[in-house]
């Protein structure tokens, strides 16, 4: 057998790059045997690119790599609002999507990617502090500043740096399954999935208390999801009223908390089914979800498949 292609990633520095959103698909796709991608960082032609936070980045491609690669990250840059990128820049990226590879913008790569005109009509996200700037800059892109990254299928963005991460991931599970990506948590010390929008990390007038203590409580409600979770019981755990968890817990993550109980139910059974030969019906007891049919409703809902199909997908 011929060996398997690897999935190609290019990273494009622009001027004013920022280095952690250079640095976060540089190194959640870097190449290894549990990761089948080669990455090239590039810019808009090899050599020095003067970046942000007085970085400079000497890379070895030029915008060559766009129309090599499966997958184009545009990380953030500075001053994103007070010009486009050069047009052989966006010519480059339009080139790159037309052929079929994805683009992913991390922060204020957004701009980049909206200077295209291929978010227009599109959802998209960028950091909090320029999600206006971009919805007047681009007024055909529908800007959701409540989110940590938006999937449009061949163009994608996310919020502020670390929130590259969670789209980097994101792209994993949906690449190689919720097992790879997880794998890949692990070994970047991150949470695999962070339920949620970036509003909670907007400055307040006044401290979130209780941020901790939920914080606490979600790790809790993980480790036994296989048993009774009510919104009782999480309340009582937090130590506060069924009200107040319910309240709190949406404005921290977005979600109600039995929402979130049962996306994390439902990523607890993607994993038996990968890992895993356990007939469904083990994998709903064990996931909190009670029977095979249970499981099977709340997985088309959320995931738009079916438990066997997963299976199918994701098991060599």
């Amino acid at each position: 057998m011929p060996p398997r292609r690897l999935n190609r990633v290019a990273v494009l520095v622009l001027e004013g790059a920022k280095p952690l959103d250079v640095g976060i698909p540089a190194q959640v796709f870097t190449t290894r045997a549990s990761m089948p991608y080669e990455v090239r960082v590039c810019g808009p032609a090899p050599g020095l690119v003067t970046g942000g936070d007085g970085l400079s980045y000497h890379v070895a491609d030029g915008l060559d790599a766009l129309a090599w690669a499966d997958i184009v990250f545009i990380p953030g840059y500075r001053h994103p609002d007070r010009e486009d990128p050069p047009p052989v820049v966006v010519s480059a990226l339009i080139a790159a999507h037309d052929r079929g590879a994805r683009l992913a913008a991390i922060s204020t790569g957004a701009f980049a990617l909206a200077a295209t005109g291929l978010l227009d009509g599109k959802r998209a996200t960028t950091h909090w502090h320029y999600t206006r700037q971009l919805a007047r800059k681009h007024p055909s892109v529908l800007v959701d500043e409540n989110v940590l990254f938006v999937d449009e299928g061949r163009v994608l963005t996310s919020a502020g740096a670390a929130s590259g991460i969670d789209l980097c991931l994101h792209i994993l599970r949906g690449d190689l399954g919720i097992a790879a990506s997880n794998h890949a948590a692990r070994r970047l010390v991150a949470a695999p999935y962070r339920s949620g929008g970036q509003a909670q990390y907007v400055p307040r007038s006044v401290p979130e208390p209780l941020g901790e203590r939920f914080a606490a409580t979600r790790e809790w409600a993980l480790h036994r999801l296989g048993k009774p979770l009510t919104l009782e019981i999480l309340a009582r755990h937090a130590a506060v009223s069924p009200r107040t968890f319910s309240r709190r817990f949406a404005e921290d993550t977005g979600y109600t908390p039995m929402q979130w109980v049962m996306r994390a139910r439902i990523d607890m059974a993607r994993e038996l089914l990968e890992l895993s030969q356990l007939p469904i019906e083990q994998i709903a007891a064990r996931a909190g979800l009670g029977t095979g049919a249970n499981l099977r409703l709340h997985f088309q809902r959320i995931l738009g498949t079916t438990p066997s199909q997963y299976r199918r997908t994701f098991v060599a």
